[in-house]
């Protein structure tokens, strides 16, 4: 990973995007021990919705329906289920990790969905990613919790099934799409969290500064403005000269755990990550997919 076509200010702010979004696995983690996460996953969406309210204009009608399952791949089913699996998996390293077979998973359904190819040197970077999984998953951390593994990879599949879906999304600029992400997907999360989380209006209303700053980091820092500046990144550059330094993110989240939360990753972790995020690599660099699989507005 080198510097080429991101320079000075540019690579300063690719960097600060990574940062945002290592950190959110930490605060978001810190929340998760007061509020549930489809709860805290509708703290997020609520608040971002209020931010971008006043931005936000009406998409074409003929796209609601696409509008409306990309926000409920994404808004709900992959923000609720990935703070689940953050939740249950006790430690920061290995979701940050997981969660990035979404790119993969996106390059696959594409090929399944929409009848594109991919070369066989973006085959290998699929194989590779999957089988770092598997390696990753015989990790004492990880299979001290092997439930958190399984759930990582459906919300990776969810934003992946969006991320696909997305790219069919016409005018609709992306303040819209995350606007009305959050909005619709606002009712339905509240709804989950009070069938399947007993007890988490209680825990709203105990909530200490903790959790809603956390929400707020996630809605602020996050969404608003790493997705912001990400956008504006790969409207000045190729796709695919942004993407790579995004395999930061996960590396950050590990220091960030070891660090402030006590990860201890073993050898299957490291080899295992390791796969993951070069597999990752190698498909982000193919010029076959450097404008097709887009890291969706959806990462922790």
């Amino acid at each position: 990973m080198t510097a080429t076509g991101l320079r000075g200010r540019d690579l300063v702010l690719v960097l600060l995007i990574c940062l945002f979004w290592a950190t959110n696995f930490l605060t978001s983690a810190h929340a998760l021990r007061e509020v549930p996460p489809f709860l805290f996953t509708a703290m997020r969406m609520g608040l971002l919705a209020a931010l971008l309210v006043g931005f936000m204009r009406v998409p074409p009608r003929a796209q609601w329906t696409r509008l409306f399952a990309v926000a409920m791949l994404n808004g709900v089913l992959h923000f609720g289920t990935s703070f689940l699996a953050l939740k249950l998996a006790g430690d920061l390293s290995s979701p940050a990790i997981v969660t990035q077979v979404y790119v993969p998973m996106a390059v696959l359904l594409a090929w399944w969905v929409l009848g594109e190819r991919f070369g066989w040197r973006t085959g290998v970077g699929v194989a590779i990613s999957f089988a770092g999984v598997l390696v990753l998953g015989f990790d004492p951390m990880v299979l001290a919790q092997p439930a958190a593994l399984f759930v990582m990879m459906g919300s990776s599949l969810m934003v992946a099934i969006g991320t696909v879906l997305m790219r069919g999304l016409k005018d609709v600029r992306m303040v819209d799409q995350q606007g009305w992400t959050a909005v619709l997907s606002l009712l339905p999360l509240l709804a989950v969290s009070a069938v399947f989380e007993p007890g988490s209006f209680v825990a709203l209303r105990d909530a200490s500064g903790i959790a809603w700053g956390a929400a707020i980091y996630a809605a602020v820092f996050s969404s608003l403005l790493g997705h912001g500046v990400f956008y504006w990144l790969v409207q000045r550059h190729p796709v695919a000269t942004v993407t790579p330094y995004l395999l930061l993110t996960p590396v950050l989240a590990i220091v960030l755990g070891i660090v402030f939360w006590g990860d201890r990753p073993g050898p299957a972790l490291w080899i295992g990550g390791a796969m993951v995020l070069g597999g990752v690599l190698v498909v982000a660099l193919r010029a076959g997919v450097r404008q097709r699989v887009l890291p969706s507005a959806e990462e922790l």
